[in-house]
């Protein structure tokens, strides 16, 4: 049986949700508070494609899934309505009960399943609860899943690292920018007075301005065919320098500069630590290791 894992990444950190694929069917995983939820809708559907919420409904129904969901909001759940729950597991297994999502939420004040609208909308559930569910569609599909849930958290794991690596990098730089010249395309260009003296109502534009020469609106307008936005096609290098960016330019503000000052210095800035940045064997390193 194939498996394969595919993640959903923005600039090297791992975006809001991310997808993992196990027996042919993507999975949404979800960040909530630092905690993972998996998709109980997109699990559903290796049991019946087209009838992912009856085959969950049915499954909540369940008693004994009723008292592991119960047993894990007793464990995490300060405001957990022991109360409701009560009543709803002593009517569990009567011909006339149904439980929903919704209802299960509402009425017990339950945190363990949550639902979602929008693009990557449905029911999820903490990752305890969503295994439970999986166990109950198949055991050999559990066993896939928390494989590939691993593995995801994994490839999450090494990818912080690497961050981490390239932030200590970048401490150590900071204490020798040099400015020695090199021509290379991907140094920032010394602004005009012109450019400087532009107001930029929107900050993350003055960091575009500082390192990229551009807007945001102006590189989508001269790059239609290109996909995502102008971070997106950041190298490494400009990723690192405009972290650094965004902590000095609040500083800046602090300082009360104003806004075609802030400019001019991040810009200067932006020049030097790119130089350093090209020049350094570490970051070299790190890239061909990544």
């Amino acid at each position: 049986m194939p498996i394969s894992i595919q993640l959903k990444f923005k600039n090297n950190i791992m975006a809001k949700n991310s997808k993992i694929v196990v027996d042919g069917l993507q999975i949404v995983v979800y960040k909530n508070l630092n905690e993972d939820f998996i998709s109980l809708t997109d699990l559903a559907r290796h049991r019946d494609t087209d009838r992912s919420d009856y085959i969950l409904q049915n499954w909540m129904r369940n008693r004994s899934a009723i008292e592991f969901m119960g047993l894990w909001e007793q464990f995490n759940n300060p405001v957990f309505n022991s109360i409701e729950f009560d009543g709803i597991k002593n009517n569990s297994g009567s011909n006339s009960f149904s439980l929903t999502p919704k209802r299960w939420i509402e009425s017990t004040k339950a945190i363990g399943i949550i639902s979602k609208t929008g693009r990557y909308g449905g029911t999820f559930a903490h990752k305890d609860i969503a295994f439970e569910f999986a166990s109950w569609l198949s055991a050999e599909f559990k066993f896939y899943l928390i494989k590939e849930f691993q593995r995801l958290k994994e490839d999450e794991n090494d990818r912080l690292k690497l961050g981490w690596n390239l932030q200590r990098t970048l401490s150590k730089i900071n204490y020798h920018i040099h400015t020695d010249a090199i021509k290379e395309k991907l140094i920032p260009r010394l602004l005009s007075k012109d450019k400087i003296n532009l107001v930029y109502a929107n900050e993350a534009d003055l960091l575009n301005m500082a390192l990229f020469g551009t807007t945001a609106k102006i590189w989508r307008d001269t790059n239609p065919e290109t996909e995502g936005n102008i971070r997106d096609a950041a190298t490494l290098e400009q990723l690192v320098v405009l972290s650094n960016l965004e902590s000095i330019n609040a500083l800046l503000i602090h300082q009360e500069l104003a806004q075609a000052d802030r400019l001019k210095q991040l810009n200067a800035i932006a020049i030097a630590q790119m130089k350093s940045l090209l020049q350094n064997n570490t970051i070299k390193k790190l890239k061909n290791d990544e």
